[in-house]
């Protein structure tokens, strides 16, 4: 068993991976000028032909070149429970992480690394932006003999245990997979293809601006819209495969993302791997995880699942790292219990009674959203026709239930080692989070707050804010005490 104490290359299969890896990424950037390359082609004279074939082959010949030398240049060992890297063309750099700092383990097989049987190792430390190091190309053994190094540090496993001999807590079928995508929010999928569709409409345009012909698609667009504007069956006809595109589309999106979705519980860690095209391994240590939300809603409830969101430490750049959230889709509430019974001791949360904020929170939700009613109905009968106004009628009265359910949902647990927080809309989210870690507690006032006695508590993590809102001020100041106190007197370790 290889146990990188010397310095490593990568699978020669490497040099392929980052070949193509570059040729992606810049047809990513440039192909917009490469289709215009491709209509005006036959514009060009022979000698133009033959200079833009050079031009390309000199460019792959380029990418292959510089693949190679970051190929030969990429080694990486392990020593004094350090991970050590040294990489550069040009300009050399030299990396050492030590184990304890290393957030996760995660494999990963893009469609290239499939067909070349190799992985792609991602070791990713709390606080970072991106992915520390990212091994392109190892094999089977090899990865996962580093992952035990690493995630072992006093104990180097003599074997390799094969994912195949193991039994995973949860896997989803594709039938699953189904049922999950059922219980998406359709209506953000819906704006995302419109989105796609009006991308594609102005496209469209550039291609008729660039042939001439903006007068032929213009009169086109005139007829076509006129003649659904006409006809109660196209209209009908087009929200019936708008409705059947957005369904589709979550299942598209639930499989390819979540395919052949299996979780395994180890001893201090949790195993997730899934994807089709793209195939993921992550490993998630459980003294790293920060918190986990539970979500569902009246469609999972139905079909009797669950999602479970893992957050993680990040830095202050919150979006570029996704806020290193990791998700398992379609949990049955005994596998959701099995999550936190492996986490947490959790039987003492859920048996606290559920508090719910201040009167004033009820008073602020309404006034929000009915402010913001006011401006979209407002501007409705200043730029279109007063008689969408009538849609009030129906609109109103599932609003103001959509809002009452918002309030409903907003509520804390705590006890003497851990908070609960709840909130959602349509989809009802409760947030664990053990006490100890964290890091920052603090009582945010507004000016109207103050007026009513009222305070937001607010706990800072390493993986974002929990706002516990509108509480008394005499509760909230017990609460921080409390959470202070766990906080300065716990021995734990958040990291």
């Amino acid at each position: 068993m290889t146990n990188f104490s010397e310095f490593s290359k990568q699978s020669p299969k490497g040099i392929i991976v980052l070949y193509f890896k570059q040729i992606y990424t810049t047809l990513k950037l440039f192909w917009i000028l490469l289709f215009f390359a491709i209509k005006d082609f036959s514009k060009f004279s022979k000698i133009g032909e033959n200079y833009i074939y050079l031009g390309i082959l000199v460019v792959l010949l380029f990418f292959f070149i510089r693949a190679f030398l970051i190929y030969k240049n990429f080694l990486f060992k392990i020593d004094n429970n350090h991970f050590i890297l040294q990489q550069g063309i040009i300009s050399k750099t030299n990396t050492s992480i030590p184990f304890h700092r290393i957030q996760n383990i995660n494999f990963k097989q893009n469609l290239v690394q499939q067909i070349i049987n190799v992985y792609e190792v991602s070791i990713e430390t709390a606080g970072s932006t991106d992915t520390e190091i990212a091994i392109k190309a190892l094999n089977f053994e090899d990865a996962n003999n580093l992952k035990s190094v690493i995630l072992d540090s006093k104990e180097i496993n003599e074997s390799v245990v094969k994912q195949s001999t193991e039994k995973p807590f949860l896997k989803i079928s594709i039938l699953e997979l189904f049922k999950v995508s059922l219980t998406e929010n359709h209506l953000r999928n819906l704006f995302l293809f419109f989105a796609i569709l009006l991308g594609f409409f102005q496209q469209i345009q550039q291609i008729a601006d660039s042939f001439g012909e903006t007068e032929t698609l213009d009169g086109f667009i005139k007829d076509s819209t006129n003649a659904v504007s006409t006809s109660f069956i196209l209209v009908f006809s087009l929200l019936v495969f708008l409705t059947i595109t957005a369904f589709i589309t979550s299942f598209v999106r639930i499989f390819l993302v979540h395919f052949n979705l299996s979780a395994y519980l180890k001893k201090d860690a949790f195993e997730i791997n899934q994807g089709l095209f793209t195939k993921k391994s992550i490993i998630l240590k459980k003294q790293k995880i920060q918190n986990i939300t539970v979500s569902t809603n009246l469609l999972k409830r139905l079909i009797g699942i669950s999602y479970i969101t893992f957050k993680q430490a990040v830095s202050g750049k919150i979006n570029q790292k996704n806020e290193k959230v990791i998700k398992i889709v379609g949990c049955k509430t005994n596998q959701v219990d099995d999550v936190k019974t492996n986490l947490y001791d959790f039987k003492d949360i859920e048996a606290q009674v559920k508090m719910y904020p201040d009167a004033y929170y009820k008073k602020r939700v309404y006034l929000f959203n009915l402010l913001f009613l006011v401006i979209i109905y407002v501007s409705i009968y200043i730029f279109t026709e007063p008689f969408f106004l009538y849609s009030l009628v129906l609109i109103l009265p599932i609003y103001g239930f959509l809002i009452q359910k918002k309030i409903k949902k907003r509520f804390y647990k705590l006890s003497d080692e851990m908070i609960v927080v709840g909130n959602g809309m349509i989809e009802t989210h409760h947030t664990y989070l053990e006490l100890f870690k964290v890091q920052n507690i603090k009582l945010k006032q507004t000016i109207f707050q103050q007026r009513s006695n009222v305070t937001d508590l607010v706990l800072q993590t390493a993986s974002g804010k929990i706002t516990v809102p509108c509480l008394s001020y005499s509760k909230a100041i017990e609460m921080y005490n409390h959470i202070l106190y766990k906080v300065e007197t716990s021995r734990k370790s958040w990291m």
